[in-house]
């Protein structure tokens, strides 16, 4: 049996509005397993920061540069990996809400979960079978949202058990 506390960041644009790890952010992130990071880091110190707390896992995102590109061997603008036997695909801008599940499944055919920022509005939707798309919002540049939020998933072999938006402001 494998189970995973994973949690889920993005939009943090530091140094605007990230200068360090909030302490409410780091609070719900700790013990988790690993942690995503669904772009728009802005500076790598950001994912050293989270590096710190669980292993990382990040995707580029329309404000990150060369920096957050070369950070740990290399940021993609799209990620695909396993956890805990749950198919994960991970992208910044998942285009527009109409169509999105539809749209994420035909680009990650693979993958029952996609993790995705860009809008800063957390989302949580699921299709009839499972499949899955999942935006943290967030915790630092809440734009029309009432709190800045991350995301806090349990997996256990092959299985989202839980998925969860966590308000940290």
């Amino acid at each position: 049996m494998t189970r995973l506390r994973v949690g889920v960041v993005s939009d943090t644009h530091a140094p605007r509005f990230w200068k360090a790890c909030p302490p409410r952010v780091r609070e719900v992130l700790d013990g988790s397993d690993v942690i995503l990071h669904a772009g728009d880091v802005c500076l790598p110190g950001v994912l050293d920061e989270l590096a710190r707390i669980a292993p990382v896992h990040a995707v580029l995102g329309n404000n990150d540069g060369p920096e957050v590109a070369a950070w740990g061997g290399g940021v993609p603008e799209t990620l695909e990996l396993d956890l805990a036997g749950l198919p994960v695909a991970m992208i910044h801008d998942s285009g527009q809400k109409t169509g999105r599940l539809a749209r994420m499944r035909r680009r990650f055919p693979d993958a029952r979960l996609v993790v995705f920022g860009h809008s800063h509005i957390p989302w949580d939707d699921a299709a009839d079978d499972g499949f899955r798309v999942f935006n943290p919002g967030s915790p630092t540049d809440k734009r029309r949202q009432p709190h800045g939020t991350v995301g806090l998933l349990e997996v256990e072999d092959g299985e989202l058990l839980t998925a969860r938006i966590v308000p940290v402001t």
